[in-house]
C-alpha cells in the first residue's frame, strides 16, 4: 500500500506539544529515518550534502522495506548547513563515524540547551564523542540493526529486519509515539553498550560483503563467505569474554550460537536462518555503497574496534585486523571481487 504524504517541510510549528526532529548527516540511514517520521505528519528537517539535498528536491522521498511498505513524501525541507537543527528539539545524528567530532563542534554552536541528541551511528564510541561537546544537551547512544540501501532518485530500502534501540531516559518521553507511528519503535535499554556489540558482531559482515560485491542474500547463501563471518565473530566473542562484556540477543538464535550456524552446510543453514534473519534480495550493506562510491569506509569504526579492544587486553584479532587491512588497500584500488574461498584461505591464512 502506497502513503503520499506532505513531509510538512520541517517548518516549525511553535505550538506547545508539537514535535520538532532534525536528521544530522542525512545520507541512508538519515533519510530513511526522517522520511518515515515526515510520513506520518512529524515536522522533520533534513541536513546534509548538496548532493543529497538536489536528489530529495527532484524526487522527494520514496520509503520502501522487507515487508512491502511502500511510503512517498513530498515538500521534505533539506538543509546543507548547521542552522537547520537550531530549532529542533531531538537531533538524530547519522553522520559516518570519521566525522562525529566535527559535527559534534557544528552542533554546539547552534544547539538549545536541553535538546536531545540520539546518536544513529555505527561502532561504539559516538556518543562519548557527541558528549565530550554537547555538555549542554542531553547525548544518548542508540543503534540501528537494519541495512538501508539508497537505490537513487530518492529510493531509499529498508532491506532486513529490526527495530530502534536506544538508550533509556525521561527525555525521550515526548518522541516515543512519533517514532512507533512511523513505524520505527525505540526500545529503550539501561545499558546499551551489549547492543551495540550485539550490532557490531552482525556488522562484522559489512567488509566481507563489500569485497564479495554480492547483495547481502547471495553472499550469504554461500558457505565460504559466511566461515568468514563465523571467524571474524569469534574472534571478537572471545575478546569480549576476555574484557567482561556480554552481547545482547538481537535475533532469534544468541551471538555465542551464530558462528555455529554460519558455519552449517548450505541446505542447512537456509533452512535454519529463515527463522533468524529477515533479508530480502535487494540489501547491500553500507561498506559496499561506500566503496562503489569511491568514499571512506567505516572499517575503523566496525572491526578496528575489535583491533582497538584486541590491543587494550594485550591479545590479537589477526582476522578481524586483515578485514581493515583489505578494505583500506581496496579503498585506494581498483576493486577485484573476492570468491569466498579465496577470501577465507586468506583469513585463515592471517591466524
Amino acid at each position: 500500500m502506497t502513503e503520499v504524504a506532505s513531509g510538512h517541510g520541517g517548518r516549525v510549528d511553535r505550538e506547545d506539544g508539537v514535535v520538532r526532529i532534525a536528521v544530522y548527516g542525512a545520507g541512508g540511514i538519515g533519510c530513511y529515518l526522517g522520511g518515515r517520521l515526515a510520513a506520518t505528519g512529524t515536522p522533520v528537517t533534513l541536513v546534509g550534502r548538496q548532493r543529497m539535498a538536489d536528489e530529495v528536491a527532484a524526487h522527494g522521498l520514496h520509503l520502501t522495506d522487507y515487508l512491502g511498505a511502500d511510503l512517498r513524501v513530498r515538500d521534505v525541507l533539506f538543509e546543507t548547513g548547521p542552522s537547520g537543527v537550531a530549532d529542533a528539539q531531538l537531533v538524530l545524528v547519522t553522520v559516518k563515524s570519521a566525522a562525529t567530532a566535527t559535527a559534534a563542534d557544528e552542533l554546539a554552536g547552534v544547539l538549545k540547551p536541553g535538546a536531545v541528541v540520539v546518536s544513529f551511528q555505527n561502532g561504539i564510541r559516538n556518543a562519548d564523542v557527541l558528549r565530550e561537546r554537547l555538555r549542554d544537551q542531553v547525548v544518548l547512544s542508540g543503534m540501528v540493526p537494519f541495512n538501508v540501501l539508497n537505490r537513487g532518485g530518492g529510493t531509499f530500502h529498508q532491506g532486513t529486519s529490526g527495530g530502534l534501540e536506544i538508550q533509556e531516559h525521561a527525555a525521550l518521553t515526548p518522541y516515543v509515539e512519533a517514532f512507533a507511528k512511523a513505524g520505527l519503535p525505540l526500545k529503550q535499554h539501561t545499558d546499551l553498550l551489549p547492543v551495540q556489540w550485539a550490532k557490531l558482531l552482525l556488522n562484522l559482515n559489512n567488509p566481507i560483503n563489500a569485497l564479495s560485491d554480492l547483495p547481502l542474500l547471495d553472499e550469504l547463501s554461500q558457505r565460504s563467505f559466511r566461515r568468514c563471518l563465523a571467524a571474524a565473530q569469534s574472534e571478537t566473542l572471545t575478546l569480549l569474554d576476555a574484557a567482561g562484556i556480554k552481547p545482547a540477543q538481537l535475533l532469534a538464535i544468541s551471538p555465542r550460537r551464530f558462528p555455529m550456524l554460519l558455519r552449517l552446510p548450505d541446505f542447512i543453514y537456509q533452512r535454519v536462518a529463515g527463522k533468524a534473519l529477515a533479508i530480502d534480495p535487494l540489501a547491500r550493506t553500507s561498506m559496499w555503497e561506500d566503496l562503489q562510491a569511491g568514499r571512506p569506509t567505516e572499517i575503523d569504526y566496525i572491526n578496528g574496534e575489535v583491533v582497538r579492544l584486541a590491543d587494550s587486553l594485550n591479545r590479537p584479532a589477526p582476522i578481524n585486523a586483515k578485514l581493515v587491512a583489505l578494505i583500506h588497500t581496496t579503498e585506494h584500488g581498483p576493486h577485484t571481487p573476492w570468491p569466498g574461498p579465496a577470501l577465507l584461505q586468506e583469513l585463515t591464512q592471517t591466524s
